[in-house]
């Protein structure tokens, strides 16, 4: 189809498709779930301790 005669629907969705190949869209994210599926769950669960030991740290000196 040619690009002058799409609908402004057909446009937004061939807009997020293309979006939606990069893997660096902002649809997907760059959060939370980026950190702890790129660091496994063994990384997960030393921020989770290190998290915590300093949440106790800092309770019990301040």
């Amino acid at each position: 189809m040619n690009k002058e005669k799409e609908t402004p629907e057909e446009r937004r969705e061939r807009m997020r498709q293309e979006e939606l190949k990069q893997p660096s869209s902002s649809v997907h994210g760059s959060g939370l779930q980026d950190l702890v599926g790129g660091i496994g769950w063994k990384g997960t669960f030393i921020i989770i301790i290190v998290i915590i030991a300093a949440f106790i740290i800092y309770q019990v000196f301040f």
